[in-house]
Order: structure tokens, then C-alpha cells, then sequence
């Protein structure tokens, strides 16, 4: 006889559904599987066969076929066990045949039948809800990431004996509940706070108008000024992530097997700080089976590259197209996968070499020419991505060891969450994916971020007396649009066009 179970599979961060079709029939013992298995799923014959036998349960004694339909699609994984062990169970009706249509089963199987997590559970789930399948069957640990769906009910189990017994009507199991809001609530804020950064408040102000706007942000500062306080600081102000926001983060790091059975739901604003090490594969993604990099990691949150000249020229550069389109998209000869990369990026680097340029105090023993030798690790279209050049400078011994404390995250939080309400109203019906100031182009910035004759003029001014380069034009029109934003002023006037020019500083001198 021939049964179909239901399952799907993961390319990218989407799922696919996959139907396990299992085939006995007379002939010598055989059990083959079809339809584009990787190595990991033409070893779980093995596992089935253990598993099943040790379960207590009669492994058919018929040649056996498994086909993984559709047959052109590429399934890698251990996540078709159960499905398979299912379908051979109900192949010699140890299984009922007419119970287990109704079920998706998802699951990898150990040698003595306990079900171990998966990957890529909430995006399987999503797509099994989209395809109006009424119940799915996980291992106990995936449960609570896969009940985050709502609309389709989820059984958490623990062995193949469970399996067979809720399917046959012998064994009740209840749908497993979470509550998504309780998770928004115990796991939504941060560690850290702006209000252990003492001095700093220009620098605060900075970083709070990058995260009204979305844009990028290069700080230069001495060795110890606090860069990195600041940065690790960011994902406190953002505004908190959307029901929509967190299941596309947490598809990511489903799919990257980062989800736990503690922490199912990502509510976070993630936080990525890769070592300037590392290279083009765990950057972007990539592998035989392409896997999501840093950038998509980052996706929603913050992506800080701190050391920012000693990265990889190279590893720099493909990281310029995915930071300005949003997505990264890896070809390999099976296909291409695209990954989400919508982050805000936060850079950190030391005025030259030896760090202590400018410093107050420090000698700096660095030539011209190693400074200049320095900065330019940094190509052009990459700086040009960049919309705040921060200079952060040291701060004084006596606000260092003083007892006053700055603005708090949450202060700074309110008046970020304010500046986007502003935008979200304002991209209200235009281009989609467009959602706060830095993501506009040329067209949307004459739109959006218009300027009177009298701040026009001023900006030309400037740009001729400073010599700001080409590039630096649309971007000051778009951080003093985010300065306006804060301030509540609907028109951008020539404090807020002075203010943006401030931070561009990298571009004067036509560098």
C-alpha cells in the first residue's frame, strides 16, 4: 500500500511544504529513499530502523520506497525521521491509515525512539498553517517556538510510542498554548542602559537620532572613550519589536538553530559584534547548504563591527549591497536562497594606528601618511553607506568619577518611538518597505525631505566651503529630516541642516 504524510522543508529562511510518500511492496526486503536526499537523510534508514525495532513496533519486512515529493526540490536534514517512521508504520497498519492524513509530522528520531529538536520549526509551521493544515506533531523541545503560530494546533511529543498512540486514538494530547504577550513582557528589555554611560551626551544624542532614522553610524574616537559602551547601548532605545518584526527575526535564528526551548520567540532587538576576523561566509551566509550570516543575524536589530578598518577589504565590500537593499541573496549550482538584512549598522574605529590621534594627553606617532594609509581600509561606496560620522571624544576625569547620571534609555527610547510614529505616518501608503528616513532614494528624499530656498541655500554654501563631497548631499538631507522628526518640526529648517552637516565629517575635504 501507498500513504502520504505531510512535512515540509527549509530553503532559506521559508519552508516548502513536502509530502513523505511511503510505498511497500512485494519483493526483497529494500528500503530506499527518493527524491533529493542529502547524506543526513539517507542515513536515517538507520535511525528509522533502530528506532521503530527499539519502540517496541515491527519494522516491515517488504521493499520499501520513501519518495520526498517534489522530487526536483533539494531536502537536506533530519527533520523527515518521524515522518518517515510514520509512513512505514502505517505502511503494515501498525499506524492507522485513515488517522494519519490528518496530522503534519516533523521531528528527528534518536535509536531508541525519543524525538530530538529540530531547525527551521517556525517557519515550517507558518507555512503548514498557510496550507490550512489543522495540526502538526513536534518534539516537545520545539513546541513552544512552533505554538507561536496561532491558528493551528501544536502536539508536543517525546518518543515514537507517543506518535502512534495519539494518532491511533489511544493516547489524548493536548495542544500545546504559550502566551506570545508573556514573552514580549519577560524577555523584551535589555541589560544594558545609557545611564551607566557617564559624559557622552553628544555622542547619546547621535546614536538616539541614528535610531529615530535607521541610519548607519561611524564613531571615531581614542582607545577607552567608549565606543563600545555606547554601541552595546543601541538596542535599548530602538523601539520595541513588532509581533511581525519578532517572527521574522526568529525565523532567522530558527532556521540557524538558535532557538531555545526557554527562549522560543525572539523579542530582542538582536545585537551582533563579529571579530573583524571573520570572513565572507559568516558574514552573508553561505556553506555547501547556505546558512544565514551575521548581517542576517542582525536582522531588526544592530549589527556593530567594532575595529571596523581591520576587516577583510573584501569582506567589507560584499556586505554593501545587502546593508542597502535589505536582503542578501547566495547563488550556489542548486539554486539561490535570499536572507533578510534589514539592521542598523554601528561602526567603531580609532582616529589612526596607534589610537591617539587628538588625544588630549597622549602623543599621537603616527605620519600623515599611516593616517591617511589607515582611514582609507575604508573604500568610498562602503563610507558612502554610512550616514553619521561620529567623533567621539574623551571625556573629563571629573564627569568620569562624578555622581550625575545622563539620560536614561528609557527617556532616550520615548523620544526615538515619537520620531518614528512621525515616519510610519508619513511612508504611510508609499513605496513598500519603507519605514523610517533612511531607507529613502533620491526620488522620496525630494519628497519627503524638501527644503526652502533660504536651507537649500545654506546647504550649497556649505557644501562649497567645506568641500563635502557628492554623496554627502542626500545624506544630510536625510539625517537633518530625522533631526526635524525629533524636534517635531514638520518643514526642516537651517538648524537642522546645520546639525547633519556636523556629522559628515569623513566626506569634507572631498575624501
Amino acid at each position: 500500500m501507498i500513504c502520504k504524510i505531510q512535512s515540509a522543508g527549509i530553503a532559506g529562511i521559508a519552508a516548502l511544504p513536502v509530502d513523505v510518500e511511503v510505498d511497500g511492496s512485494r519483493g526483497q526486503p529494500e528500503f530506499i529513499v527518493v527524491g533529493l536526499p542529502d547524506k543526513s537523510i539517507n542515513e536515517s534508514r538507520e535511525r528509522v530502523r533502530s528506532a521503530i525495532e527499539n519502540s517496541g513496533y515491527d519494522f516491515p519486512l517488504q521493499r520499501i520506497t520513501v519518495n520526498l515529493a517534489p522530487a526536483d526540490l533539494r531536502k537536506e536534514g533530519p527533520s523527515y525521521d518521524l515522518p518517515i517512521a510514520a509512513g512505514l508504520l502505517t505502511v503494515n497498519h501498525q499506524i492507522d491509515p485513515n488517522a494519519v492524513g490528518r496530522f503534519a509530522l516533523v521531528g528527528e528520531l534518536a535509536l531508541d525512539g525519543c524525538l530530538r529538536r529540530v531547525a527551521g520549526v517556525l517557519p515550517i509551521v507558518l507555512e503548514l498553517k498557510k496550507r490550512k493544515v489543522r495540526g502538526v506533531i513536534v518534539p516537545a523541545d520545539n513546541a513552544p517556538e512552533a505554538a507561536v503560530v496561532q491558528g493551528i494546533d501544536v502536539y508536543p511529543v517525546s518518543h515514537l510510542r507517543e506518535v502512534v498512540g495519539f494518532i491511533n486514538g489511544n493516547q489524548p494530547i493536548e495542544p500545546f498554548r504559550v502566551d506570545v504577550q508573556e514573552y514580549f513582557e519577560q524577555h523584551g528589555s535589555t541589560e544594558f542602559d545609557y545611564a551607566d554611560v557617564k559624559g557622552q551626551e553628544a555622542a547619546k544624542r547621535a546614536l538616539m537620532l541614528a535610531a529615530a532614522g535607521g541610519h548607519n553610524v561611524l564613531m571615531i574616537g581614542n582607545p577607552g572613550v567608549g565606543k563600545s559602551m555606547l554601541a552595546k547601548r543601541l538596542p535599548s532605545v530602538l523601539p520595541r519589536m513588532t509581533l511581525d518584526e519578532a517572527l521574522e527575526t526568529t525565523k532567522v535564528y530558527s532556521v540557524a538553530g538558535e532557538v531555545t526551548r526557554e527562549n522560543p520567540l525572539v523579542t530582542r532587538r538582536p545585537f551582533r559584534s563579529p571579530h573583524h576576523t571573520i570572513r565572507d561566509a559568516g558574514m552573508i551566509g553561505g556553506g555547501t547548504n547556505p546558512r544565514p550570516g551575521e548581517i542576517s543575524m542582525a536582522h531588526n536589530g544592530v549589527l556593530f563591527l567594532d575595529e571596523f578598518p581591520e576587516f577583510n577589504r573584501k569582506t567589507l565590500e560584499v556586505m554593501r549591497q545587502p546593508i542597502e537593499d535589505g536582503t542578501v541573496t547566495i547563488s550556489r549550482a542548486v539554486g539561490s536562497l535570499t536572507f533578510p538584512a534589514r539592521l542598523m549598522m554601528v561602526a567603531a574605529m580609532n582616529p589612526c594606528p596607534c589610537g591617539y590621534l587628538g588625544h588630549p594627553s597622549k602623543p599621537c606617532s603616527c605620519t600623515p601618511r599611516m593616517v591617511a594609509s589607515y582611514r582609507s581600509r575604508i573604500s568610498g561606496p562602503m563610507l558612502d553607506r554610512i550616514d553619521l560620522h561620529l567623533e567621539v571624544p574623551a571625556v573629563d576625569l571629573k564627569e568620569l568619577s562624578g555622581a550625575r547620571r545622563g539620560m536614561d534609555s528609557a527617556t532616550m527610547r520615548a523620544q526615538v518611538q515619537a520620531a518614528r510614529d512621525v515616519q510610519t505616518r508619513r511612508f504611510k501608503g508609499a513605496r513598500e518597505g519603507l519605514h523610517c528616513n533612511a531607507g529613502m532614494n533620491d526620488q522620496e528624499v525630494e519628497r519627503f525631505a524638501a527644503l526652502e530656498p533660504a536651507v537649500k541655500a545654506l546647504l550649497n554654501q556649505a557644501m562649497e566651503a567645506l568641500q563635502l563631497s557628492a554623496r554627502a548631499y542626500t545624506r544630510i538631507r536625510k539625517i537633518a529630516r530625522t533631526i526635524a522628526d525629533m524636534g517635531g518640526a514638520a518643514e526642516i529648517g537651517p538648524e537642522h541642516i546645520t546639525e547633519a552637516i556636523g556629522y559628515r565629517s569623513l566626506d569634507r575635504g572631498g575624501n
